[in-house]
């Protein structure tokens, strides 16, 4: 896994390779901005960013925009405290692969291991200030969530929680007994149906709903 790692704060990158290092995992490049990350990813092609959102020049927030408008497919996973929520709700929009809550060290390595499966990481405390992001309609908390109301079929609302479960492709066929390209062929459908651009909406989409359902 190669990792670039950018944060405005040196201590804190040296602290990160550091951990990094440890598991084995090769760190790429280190920066110290949003300009020096948009650069640096350009120049490294990374497996996964590492980025603080909060950064003195350009935010994080601004670099992984740009940077997924780019390569739709960078994984990018950004480092936060608790009052960013508002903004990981527009990173999440954009594309990236959730948060770590910056405190929290012994959380980074597992994330990563995810992002390279290509899951989604972010905690219950962004759940709440989700509908924002999504762009089709938010069912009434106060109804019973019925999918048939989003032209969802019985399967394809369990391939979503599947997804949402953070379960591959080949996986997902595993559980359902059909083939990897008839999930996939599922899943451009309900992308379809829902607006919805990736499996990260899609996962954001289930979490909104199921408590509903």
């Amino acid at each position: 896994m190669r990792v670039l790692i950018v944060d405005d704060d040196a201590l804190i990158t040296s602290a990160l390779k550091m951990i990094l290092e440890v598991d084995k995992i090769d760190v790429v490049g280190v920066g110290h901005d949003g300009s020096e990350a948009i650069q640096l990813f350009e120049t490294l092609k990374p497996d996964i960013l590492l980025m603080d959102i909060r950064m003195t020049e350009m935010t994080g927030l601004d670099a992984a925009k740009t940077i997924l408008s780019q390569y739709p497919d960078a994984k990018i996973l950004l480092l936060t405290t608790f009052s960013d929520d508002e903004y990981i709700i527009q990173a999440l929009k954009y594309g990236v692969k959730g948060y770590l809550i910056k405190q929290d060290y012994s959380s980074i390595v597992p994330a990563l291991n995810a992002v390279s499966k290509s899951q989604t990481v972010f905690g219950t405390e962004i759940i709440a200030k989700i509908p924002g992001l999504l762009h089709t309609k938010q069912p009434d908390p106060q109804a019973k969530f019925n999918y048939e109301d989003y032209s969802l079929t019985a399967k394809e609302y369990q391939l979503i929680g599947l997804v949402a479960d953070g379960l591959s492709n080949k996986e997902i066929s595993v559980q359902m007994f059909l083939s990897e390209g008839t999930i996939r062929n599922y899943l451009s459908t309900i992308l379809d149906k829902l607006n919805l651009r990736d499996r990260t909406q899609l996962a954001i989409f289930y979490l909104t709903t199921k408590n509903g359902s």
